[in-house]
């Protein structure tokens, strides 16, 4: 067995717990906890783990609405399936539980999708907080509604200012 390791990132909304291998991060999920444990021997600290920590640091900063570490998901093939569609959810954008389960072309399955999200270990990088109910109302997220809340509002603000910019520079020819 692989060894697991771990790496606290402070973000503004709670201490985030990296864990994972030298090849892929497992779980980005909130500690309750309010400090950030010292990290173990950093050299010892795979440098994905580092990787995942600078890259959740500029998505905080509003510098990234993409990750590209390794990431490894160990669910079921339908958990699989629904966090694969929550990958293509844009930045700054939303969609619902029944959006997701005709998706996946089973209307019903309204309920095993939220269950689906609720298992979700990756937070922010795999997005569950993009989801919200068949009214736009926020629903259940395992770090508790006010994240989601935030999150959902630190991606309108961050994603609507680059994407106007980079329109207007590509109409004058200034991108």
């Amino acid at each position: 067995m692989k060894t697991l390791h771990k790496l606290d990132y402070p973000s503004p909304i709670g201490v985030l717990e990296i864990i994972g291998t030298e090849e892929a991060i497992h779980s980005i999920m909130f500690a309750e906890r309010e400090v950030p444990l010292p990290a173990e021997n950093k050299e010892e600290i795979p440098q994905v783990l580092w990787d995942c920590y600078r890259q959740l640091d500029e998505y905080f900063q509003g510098l990234r609405s993409e990750f590209s570490f390794p990431i490894s998901m160990a669910g079921t093939s339908f958990q699989k399936s629904v966090w694969n569609i929550l990958e293509t959810i844009p930045y700054g954008a939303t969609t619902s539980y029944s959006a997701i389960a005709q998706t996946i072309g089973n209307e019903k399955a309204v309920r095993a999708v939220g269950n689906a999200n609720g298992k979700n270990r990756l937070s922010i990088v795999i997005p569950c907080h993009r989801i919200v109910g068949a009214n736009g109302s926020l629903t259940g997220y395992a770090g508790g509604l006010w994240r989601k809340e935030w999150l959902l509002q630190h991606e309108k603000t961050h994603a609507a200012p680059k994407n106007i910019e980079s329109e207007q520079n590509k109409s004058t020819g200034q991108g």
